[in-house]
């Protein structure tokens, strides 16, 4: 059931606890009102001389909690992952082609680059040869050509002659997609597709 229109006395209320050196989120809680809602009455509201440093020090508490939490989890991250054996390899093989691969060839098409080396090593490890890819890229027409060549060559660590199509789509779409997105297909790849698709088959029935 949608929340009843916000009343003028609920307005008055939110930019005085604003005035008074309450965060967005405890503004939030009081009210149950929506983060986008609390933002609109308290994004000009500035808050009383004798409450800024409450303000900012609860703020600044935030922060700092943020930042804790990121070193307990890459300390915990590590402690997990201490090393990636060959079967850790075939397990993100076969993860990574379950999410973003082609289900009638091998043939894995992203604009992540980290995520499209990540598959290339594992390929690799899986006994796929440099001359056995083929590296396509597709662009659109705003992204410069001959720098999102070097880069995915750079990033791949391939030389140029790998990429062999280049389709330009119309468009000047860029941010995050400033090199564009990069297929990977292996030449004759059957019976590493039927392996890994094999091995998908596996995980499914085990989870």
């Amino acid at each position: 059931m949608p929340k009843p229109r916000i009343s003028s006395k609920e307005i008055i209320k939110i930019i005085n606890l604003r005035k008074t050196g309450h965060t967005l989120y405890e503004i939030k809680n009081l009210t149950k009102r929506a983060n986008g809602t609390v933002w609109k009455y308290i994004k000009n509201v500035q808050i009383l001389h004798q409450y800024l440093a409450k303000w900012k020090a609860k703020k600044g508490g935030s922060k700092a909690k943020s930042k804790r939490e990121w070193k307990e989890a890459e300390y915990k991250a590590a402690s997990i992952i201490r090393h990636i054996s060959f079967r850790d390899k075939m397990l993100i093989l076969s993860c990574l082609y379950w999410g973003e691969g082609s289900k009638a060839e091998l043939n894995l098409i992203n604009s992540d680059p980290l995520l499209i080396r990540t598959f290339l090593v594992c390929l690799k490890d899986l006994g796929v040869r440099d001359n056995e890819l083929k590296i396509s890229l597709r662009l659109f027409s705003g992204i410069n050509r001959k720098k999102a060549i070097s880069f995915w060559t750079r990033t791949l660590k391939l030389p140029q002659r790998t990429i062999q199509k280049i389709d330009v789509i119309k468009g000047k779409k860029v941010g995050k997609l400033e090199y564009g997105m990069c297929r990977v297909r292996v030449k004759k790849g059957g019976k590493y597709f039927k392996l890994i698709i094999s091995m998908i088959n596996l995980i499914k029935s085990k989870v």
